[in-house]
């Protein structure tokens, strides 16, 4: 079998994984956790949501953490070449991260999201798909024209919450139509765990197909159901290269009940036991490529101390197994000494 030489790997612990927690998270853990993540390598770190806190408290703080990341001065020699993203689901979101880039604390890169689920994509957005494309179509411009990047991301790829099964082909569609409208990137994304090792090969297989490059192509899985290594092994044998993680396994549906106050988040969670949503866990992602002699440019010693400072953080053990039991050693450790065979006489 046939594996990427190396691979790029982009962290979205701090917006992704965070907006699942039911505790706010303080700014000032937020923005350690992003000086660390830049200290340790990553060059594509999701940090925030730019729509309307109300709903999502946890992002209360977007424009005081973008603005510390910028002064910070731990990682103002790393800076240039990372690219920092908000999610900007709506219009309001775009317009403001335009307003805070000219101001010099934007962000680099934001994130639209479809659904090929219509029903789910109207919980997420409140629009149709038809006017929710004819606005990215115009924002998309906008955000060019201010010096931001755009990431369109296609959901409900191999199944929808909501509605069940889907069709692959038409998340094909969509990622062509997201390029087609000025996207400089596409986010796949199995959000609920839907997707097995099988479908992911023959989905990535389709894209590969029809894009050839996987350069613009990110692997967004969650591990609900177990199968998130799994899944991303079948992503790495279709050819994918460009994978994002969070430490610990964490994140999923925005919370809808945030430091003993209830808010409403994207409504009720899909399943009944809202801590089995959750991406695949970062720590045992890069493990496992390094362990394969895949190149990730991470430094992967830093990437366990933060898995475990995350758990410290959230106050609760994660999914991580890799920060644990450790990386497997790669020269002999020197704690062995050879034990001769007893004489005869001494057996006797």
């Amino acid at each position: 079998m046939q594996y990427p030489k190396k691979v790029t790997i982009g962290d979205i612990t701090v917006r992704d994984g965070f907006q699942h927690e039911e505790k706010y998270i303080p700014l000032e853990a937020k923005l350690w956790m992003t000086e660390q993540l830049v200290l340790a390598g990553y060059k594509h770190i999701e940090v925030t949501n730019l729509g309307n806190p109300v709903g999502m408290p946890q992002f209360k703080d977007a424009d005081p953490l973008m603005k510390a990341i910028r002064k910070s001065k731990k990682i103002a020699h790393l800076i240039n070449d990372v690219s920092f993203t908000a999610v900007t689901i709506r219009e309001k979101a775009v317009e403001r991260a335009i307003e805070n880039r000219k101001e010099g604390f934007g962000p680099d890169r934001i994130l639209f999201m479809v659904s090929t689920s219509e029903s789910h994509h109207i919980k997420n957005s409140g629009l149709s798909l038809k006017d929710y494309w004819k606005m990215c179509e115009k924002h998309i411009k906008l955000a060019h024209d201010a010096g931001i990047k755009v990431n369109g991301t296609v959901s409900t790829i191999w199944g929808c919450p909501i509605e069940g099964p889907t069709d692959m082909k038409k998340a094909v569609e969509f990622t062509k139509r997201w390029f087609d409208i000025g996207a400089n990137d596409v986010e796949h994304a199995d959000h609920d765990g839907s997707a097995s090792p099988d479908r992911i090969h023959k989905y990535f297989s389709m894209i590969m197909d029809e894009f050839q490059n996987p350069n613009k192509h990110i692997v967004h899985l969650h591990t609900t159901r177990g199968w998130g290594l799994a899944n991303a092994l079948a992503a790495l044998q279709a050819g994918m290269t460009n994978f994002e993680a969070t430490m610990g396994g964490i994140g999923g549906q925005p919370a809808n009940f945030v430091s003993g106050v209830p808010v409403s988040g994207t409504g009720d969670y899909y399943y009944a036991d809202s801590s089995l949503v959750g991406l695949v866990s970062m720590e045992d992602l890069v493990v496992m490529m390094d362990e394969m002699g895949i190149e990730t440019n991470l430094d992967i010693d830093k990437v366990l101390e933060i898995g475990k400072m995350t758990e410290r953080i959230v106050g609760r053990r994660l999914r991580s197994e890799s920060i644990k039991t450790g990386r497997i050693p790669k020269s002999l450790t020197g704690r062995g000494s050879i034990i001769e065979a007893p004489s005869q006489s001494e057996v006797k």
